[in-house]
């Protein structure tokens, strides 16, 4: 007997196709661009922060980026992968974690609220490279 309708599993991947993004992961910090309209005009409005989240569920992947605002309130933003609303993602630097998922960012105030960077040495840099 033929199938009459789609899998659960055909249909999350229905749509999906290469961004060309750079690769990323939770702890990291990276500055998505989103195309934005304001009456008929049209903008690129740029969002930094460190990914606290990355959920992978085919289409409807999203990520969730958290930085630290002005007079010290932090502000979230999910963003769908594949959406054609963001322009760009720039790489900025690389985190050192230790979880899948940095809730606990959520609880913690002033300079415990960063993402440590993760420095390369030399030695490290060239057994990349190669």
């Amino acid at each position: 007997m033929k199938a009459q309708k789609y899998t659960k599993e055909t249909i999350r991947n229905l749509g999906m196709y290469d961004r060309k993004f750079p690769e990323f992961n939770v702890g990291d910090c990276i500055e998505v661009g989103q195309n934005i309209k304001e009456g008929d005009k049209e903008r690129v409005q740029y969002f930094e922060g460190d990914v606290i989240v990355i959920r992978k569920n085919g289409i409807s992947s999203t990520f969730t980026i958290r930085r630290i605002g002005a007079n010290g309130v932090a502000v979230e933003r999910v963003f769908p992968f594949y959406s054609p609303m963001i322009a760009s993602i720039r790489y900025v630097r690389a985190g050192k974690v230790r979880r899948a998922k940095l809730y606990y960012m959520r609880d913690r105030i002033g300079k415990a609220a960063r993402v440590a960077e993760h420095v390369l040495t030399k030695e490290q840099k060239q057994q990349i490279a190669e």
